[in-house]
Formats: structure tokens, sequence, C-alpha cells
């Protein structure tokens, strides 16, 4: 049984109590807050259903971008291009394929670029510490020449980290033996502009010349700088790096020797991007087309998905080319019953060997003259522009959401305050009634003895 409000009354009063209240409550939180909560759940299905068809609609854009004229690179589908070598002393790469020339090029390395290299005689453990001031080291390279006074450092390793500071050049310590270094100067770069030039009487105490009129000697020289000599299709090229690129082709020298590459268009891989681009479309169509045809769908505006069908598909059906008197389904593009689309390959990939200039101009097109691929690219950017159907979508969801969550909590707070003054006065009411009960049980007991002594 339940206790009387606040532990107050009994009697008739027990019937004001905490249950009393609950139960109220509940039956108006179910009438104003629950179809509040209701709008709340229904809102998150439908964001999740967005969040899907947005997806969808990234993953079209995706498998659309090898057909825009704008696409990052500038390689399109039609830009494909296969490569066949022969011969190890050259490796090639392209960073933008849509700048190679067909045909073969021949690529004759001659010589290796090298950097320059010197090592010191070699220096005991001892000396290794303890440097001492053997004059003046001065290394040049190129127009740049750097003087170090040996007395101005106490050890190799001092010398060596001077060295290294400067531009140019890199200068190590090497343990060559036991008790025993060797100081190694290297030019940092390869090539003859990077030749290093070594002077002064502190190059000769080292063994990096011979005399103090500095003639190099030559069994310390251990590499001499130079640069790679290369004919290319019979140009001859001289250049400070083992790499150099040539008509959009990167060529990294390995070795000596002749080596050969053959690039001719490929467009294998077009049907394969086609194929994907209706893919893509095709499940956009099933996942919007489900949404729109579902009774109990949670989306309230089915408006903005009948606009994203329409806007995908007022480019699929549209005209292109110079003359804007071809579509897609003059290529093998066919739609079906159900509004998907599929693709007869081999009227394909006939349009594809007989004419791929022609394809390329209706899928591709030119910035004047922007064809499917490229139109449909920029239709599906804009809808997640600002004030685009999805991030319009997104913005009225957001908005919806806290709008409804502001609600509910205004609402339970009004509950809340009810309920709370309502508790009060069963409180109140409680103690008024259990008064009335006391003073009349007194009465009652007083006309009971008054009848009882008569």
């Amino acid at each position: 049984m339940a206790e009387g409000i606040l532990g107050l009354g009994g009697g008739g009063a027990a019937s004001l109590n905490q249950e009393t209240i609950d139960k109220l409550k509940a039956a108006e939180r179910k009438a104003r807050v629950e179809p509040i909560e209701t709008n709340i759940a229904d809102l998150v299905k439908e964001k999740e259903v967005f969040t899907n068809i947005s997806a969808k609609v990234a993953e079209l854009l995706t498998a659309v971008k090898p057909f825009d004229v704008f696409v990052s690179g500038g390689t399109t589908a039609f830009d494909e291009k296969a490569a066949t070598t022969s011969g190890d002393s050259a490796v090639f790469q392209a960073s933008d394929v849509s700048k190679l020339n067909n045909g073969i090029t021949t690529v004759d390395i001659k010589s290796l670029a090298q950097k320059d290299v010197y090592q010191s005689n070699t220096i005991t453990g001892a000396q290794k510490d303890a440097l001492g001031d053997i004059g003046t080291l001065t290394i040049a390279v190129g127009s740049d020449s750097f003087d170090f006074n040996t007395a101005d450092y106490a050890t190799y390793d001092e010398l060596t980290a001077a060295i290294t500071a400067k531009a140019g050049v890199a200068a190590s310590l090497d343990s060559v033996g036991t008790d025993s270094h060797r100081l190694i100067l290297k030019s940092e770069d390869s090539g003859t502009a990077n030749a290093l030039t070594i002077s002064g009487t502190a190059a000769d105490d080292l063994g990096f010349t011979t005399d103090e009129v500095g003639t190099i000697n030559a069994t310390n020289h251990t590499l001499t700088a130079q640069d790679m000599s290369a004919e290319i299709d019979g140009v001859s090229y001289n250049v400070s790096s083992n790499k150099l690129t040539v008509d959009g082709l990167d060529i990294t020298a390995n070795k000596i020797g002749v080596s050969t590459i053959n690039i001719s268009d490929d467009n294998s891989l077009v049907v394969t991007k086609v194929q994907d681009l209706i893919t893509k479309y095709n499940e956009l169509v099933d996942l919007v087309s489900g949404e729109l045809d579902n009774a109990d769908s949670s989306v309230s505006d089915k408006s903005s998905l009948r606009n994203i069908l329409s806007q995908v598909k007022d480019k699929l059906f549209g005209q292109y080319g110079a003359s804007s008197d071809k579509s897609v389904f003059n290529y093998g593009f066919e739609l079906d019953k159900t509004g998907k689309i599929t693709l007869n390959t081999a009227t394909f990939n006939k349009a594809v060997e007989d004419n791929p200039a022609a394809l390329q101009e209706l899928f591709v097109g030119t910035a004047a003259n922007e064809g499917f691929g490229t139109q449909l690219k920029a239709v599906i950017d804009e809808m997640n522009f600002s004030g685009g159907v999805l991030d319009s979508q997104e913005d009225s969801m957001a908005t919806r959401e806290k709008t409804l969550n502001e609600d509910k909590e205004k609402a339970e707070k009004a509950l809340d305050s009810k309920y709370q003054q309502l508790a009060l006065q069963f409180g109140s009411y409680g103690a008024i009634i259990s008064g009335f009960e006391s003073s009349f049980s007194g009465l009652k007991m007083m006309i009971q003895q008054s009848t009882s002594s008569n």
C-alpha cells in the first residue's frame, strides 16, 4: 500500500500519494513528450537514410571522375597508356600520363652521375681527440668557399660537424680499422657542378693534397664528380643527376647500357570504368527508389530524393558532342524496365575500337564543350556545395533535430515543474484531511460515550 505524500496522510488522505502523482505524470508525458521522442527516433532513421544516400552519391562521384576533363592530374580514362620495356640500364615512370608520346624511346646511358668523394690519411684514436693546429682547410663547392681554421677545433669530431654544417658538403669521421679513422668529404649532390676543391695547409697534412701548392692526391680522391651522359633517341644529354624527364617520361639511370620503352594507347580500361559508373548509378537508383516507393519510409521530404535522381538522370539522358546530337545510348547504354542501366559490351567495345575519339568527345569533352562525365561530375559536386540538395537536407535535419531536442527538454521541464508543485499541494491537502479525520475521530468518540451513558 502506498505511503502518504511526504509521509503525511492516512485513511482518506492515503489516496493522495506519490504513486498517484506518478500515474498522472506518466499519462500526461505519453501525450506531450512521447510524440516528440517518436519524431526524434524517426529523424535518426531519416539521417541514416541520407547518410547512406550521400555515401552512394560519393561512390558515383568517384566513378565519374575518370571521365571529367578537369580531373586532377589531367589523365582521364581515355588517356591511359600501355608500356613495354627492355633492358635494365634505366627505369621509366610518368607523373602525367597524358603528356607521354606514343612510340619507342631508346635510352643509351654512357656514364652515370657521381659525387665528388675524398678521404684523409688515417687518423689514430689519440689524434682523433686531439686535432691541434695544422693550419687552414679550405673547401670550395661551385662558387662557395669555406675556410676552417683547425686551431678553432679541439677534436676531429668538432671539425667534422663544422664542415657538415656548410651547404654542399657532407663530412664524416669513419672508423676504417682498429684504432684507425679517416675524415671523409663528399659533395652533397652529384655532377661536375658540385665538385669539391680542397686546399690550404691542413689539406696537405690530412692527405687531400700532396703539397702546399694544392696538387690533388689521387690516392685519396676516391670518387671523381661527373655528370650523367646519355643519348635519348639520338639526342645527347649531360646532366648532374641520374634522373631527367623527356616528353613527360621520367628516366632514372641505373647503369651503363641501352634500354627502350614502347608506349601506346590503352583503351582496355575504358569499358571497366564505364561499367563501374553504371554499377554505382544503379546502386543509387535502387537506394533512392526504395525510399520513394516505401510507404513507411522515415524520410519526411521525399522531394529532395526525387531531386537527386532528377539531376543525375538529366545528365545521363542528355546529348553531347560538338553537334550535341549524341548520347551514351548511341554507344551501348541500355535502359531496362526497372529504370536501371545496362551496357551492351559488344556495341561499346566496337565504338572503342573504331572511334575512341568520338567516345572521348561524348564522355569527357573539352573545357569549351563539356561531355557527359564532366557535366555529371559538376552536378554531383554542386549537391554537396552550400545550397545543394544534400547540403540543404543536412542543414534541414540538423535544424529539426535541434528544435525537437529543445521541445523535448521544455516539455520535460514543464512536467517536472507541474508535478513537483502538485506533490506539494497533495502534501498540504493530506495534512488538512488528516486534521479533519483526527477531529472527526474525537467527535465520534464523544458521541459514542454520550450515547452509551444514556
